[in-house]
């Protein structure tokens, strides 16, 4: 029986793992992500399922290939965690997975849009603590009458622009990846520096691509925006400056960042600290600091049933087709 080590499957995840195993894999289930300490876990399976914040280094994988296991697949779309130069060499075959309901993360940055939008973070902190007036900060546009701006338009930027079209919000797009320079799926596309002057909530839905997208977002950028803009960042934490963003926040050159994701997640997400400045990021702390204009969520944006469903099948579905065919058709290596 083909055996599967998956990690960073959470309690709410075993049963849909065991659910949709129509395959009739033997599963290793592990509740922690991997890292160089646990690695040892995998012994005696066949293949490697990784999510997002796995260490899929060339250590690990060496260890992997001396142990007879010859598949590290990822059930997520972004694959930098996995070393494709390292597994080619080890003749590791490596796969992902290409998408999964777009709504998961566009409903969570509509959210988090939405809820510095309306200043209902320091309405939230100050009735916590007792105040309840109504404040000056809180004072705000509406959507229907403002402008959302969407970088990265495929299908996750098309599912929130959709959201917020619904709501009467005028959405425009910057995609530097199509053919036609006017519209991407239904979006309205304009040039980066007219999208940072006109919206007044800016949301990212790019890959991190080194030398390309990183730092997408830095001081120019920041300054080019509304003071009061609202920055978005679901997609990758390399693509936004994290400390050109708190020293815009703490300048009041922009009205709020929120965001899923931040640098060195391995060490930070799925830990409980005591209190801020444990964080083994200083970077993660400054930005924290900013609260409540800045709102961070564990990584929580695929964390839905649709899409938890849809990484798992189309996870199993790429190991079945690689041992009936040799490849499938996501994969990387």
């Amino acid at each position: 029986m083909f055996k599967i080590t998956a990690y960073g499957v959470r309690p709410t995840e075993v049963d849909y793992f065991n659910k949709l195993n129509t395959y009739d894999f033997d599963l290793n289930l592990i509740p922690a992500m991997l890292v160089h300490e646990n690695v040892e876990t995998a012994k005696g399976s066949d293949a490697v399922l990784l999510r997002g914040t796995c260490v899929g280094d060339r250590e690990n994988l060496t260890k992997f290939k001396e142990w007879g296991i010859n598949y590290v697949f990822t059930r997520t779309v972004g694959f930098d965690h996995v070393d494709l130069e390292a597994a080619k060499e080890l003749n590791i075959k490596a796969a992902r997975v290409p998408g999964y309901s777009p709504y998961a993360v566009a409903e969570l940055a509509m959210t988090l849009g939405m809820t510095l939008f309306r200043s209902v973070g320091p309405a939230m902190a100050n009735t916590h603590a007792g105040n309840f007036k109504v404040l000056d900060p809180y004072f705000s546009k509406e959507i229907h009458s403002s402008t959302v701006g969407i970088i990265g338009c495929g299908r996750i930027g098309a599912a929130e622009a959709e959201l917020y079209s619904g709501m009467g919000a005028k959405v425009i797009g910057y995609d530097s990846h199509t053919n036609d320079p006017k519209v991407k799926n239904g979006i309205n596309l304009v040039s980066l520096a007219e999208l940072l002057k006109e919206a007044d909530i800016i949301s990212l839905h790019v890959p991190f691509v080194p030398g390309d997208t990183e730092n997408l977002i830095d001081e120019a950028e920041l300054e080019q925006m509304k003071d009061d803009a609202i920055l978005i960042n679901t997609a990758r934490a390399q693509v936004v400056n994290m400390e050109a963003v708190t020293k815009a926040l703490q300048a009041h050159k922009i009205g709020g960042y929120g965001t899923d994701v931040v640098v060195d997640e391995g060490a930070i997400f799925g830990n409980e600290f005591a209190n801020l400045a444990d964080l083994p990021n200083q970077d993660v702390t400054e930005l924290m600091n900013n609260y409540p204009n800045v709102i961070i969520t564990p990584h929580i944006g695929s964390f839905t049933e649709p899409a938890l469903e849809d990484m798992i099948s189309v996870s199993y579905k790429n190991f079945q087709d690689t041992l009936d065919n040799g490849t499938c058709a996501n994969e990387l290596v």
